[in-house]
């Protein structure tokens, strides 16, 4: 499998106050690499150092150190190609509300200094669902289809890379749904995606592969699934015909929290003790077990425990 994204040391050093000749490293020697249509999830706490990254992709930031390589071009030696390797779709909604998608497009387009004959407006526009839209004033368009026209007008030059950083902020679960479809359909037709969220569900449902950054260190790189197996702890629900709050629950391994006269939460790490020796403890203390919800825990917890110190 091709790698479209290769980066190895890469360090961001900016100047803080001159007096005191501060600096802050928003990158620390980051490695990684990014394979071709793959959707490949960026995330980390505010002020991580994402949007450096991003910046530096797009060619708005200076490196200080390191090694980027996009679509087999150097960032060093071919800047322009890079740039024009990669779509970025931004947070922001920055559309002039007088011009129509079509015409946003055809413009876009110019500046990339695509010839009208090579031009694949109308063919953007059916991609991401906007034909019906095409003359319409962009200030007209709902929140979503103003979303759809950004990742539009970051595909007038044909990148094999899109880079969408927040995509659904702001926006409701409706329009959320509808733009991950597109994202799923440009993915398909072989567009590699890197995608930066806070929406901790989004990326596990999203991302084939994760990097976690924090204070300018990754400190996470797998995949979803084996992010996800890092998780040790495991809860339990338990919903039970009303008992006396006052009873005492011992295992060892285990914690049990009576939240109410009918309901006991218990935790335990996973493969200390399987659920049947577990129900069947309950069932010895006379607790009748009328329903049961299992959290086995989800990106969000991988997260907290990589980000927390």
């Amino acid at each position: 499998m091709k790698t479209a994204l290769s980066v190895e040391n890469l360090s961001k050093v900016y100047l803080g106050d001159k007096k005191k000749a501060t600096k802050i490293n928003a990158l620390n020697n980051i490695t990684l690499e990014v394979k071709q249509g793959e959707i490949f999830g960026l995330l980390g706490p505010n002020g991580a150092g994402k949007t450096t990254f991003l910046s530096i992709l797009a060619g708005t930031v200076i490196k200080t150190n390191g090694k980027v390589n996009v679509w087999g071009f150097d960032l060093d030696k071919n800047p322009r190609q890079v740039r024009a390797s990669i779509g970025i779709v931004p947070q922001e909604v920055n559309l002039d509300a007088f011009f129509s998608p079509k015409k946003l497009l055809d413009l876009q387009a110019g500046l990339y200094g695509i010839k009208n004959s090579q031009k694949i407006t109308d063919t953007i526009l059916k991609l991401v669902s906007l034909d019906e839209q095409a003359d319409s004033y962009s200030r007209n368009l709902s929140g979503g289809m103003k979303r759809r026209l950004l990742i539009a007008k970051a595909m007038v030059h044909q990148p094999p890379i899109l880079v969408l950083d927040e995509p659904t902020a702001g926006v409701d679960v409706e329009l959320r749904k509808n733009l991950w479809k597109n994202v799923k359909e440009l993915n398909k037709i072989g567009v590699t995606i890197i995608l930066t969220t806070h929406y901790l569900f989004e990326a596990q449902e999203m991302c084939d592969r994760i990097a976690i950054i924090n204070k300018g260190n990754l400190v996470a790189l797998d995949t979803t699934k084996k992010l996800l197996d890092r998780i040790k702890i495991k809860k339990i629900l338990f919903k039970l015909k009303k008992f006396e709050t006052n009873i005492i629950l011992k295992l060892p391994n285990v914690k049990f929290f009576v939240e109410s006269n009918d309901t006991i939460v218990v935790s335990y790490e996973k493969d200390t003790i399987n659920f049947e020796e577990l129900t069947n403890y309950l069932k010895e203390k006379n607790l009748k077990i009328l329903d049961i919800s299992i959290d086995e825990g989800d990106l969000e917890d991988v997260f907290i425990q990589l980000t927390k110190n």
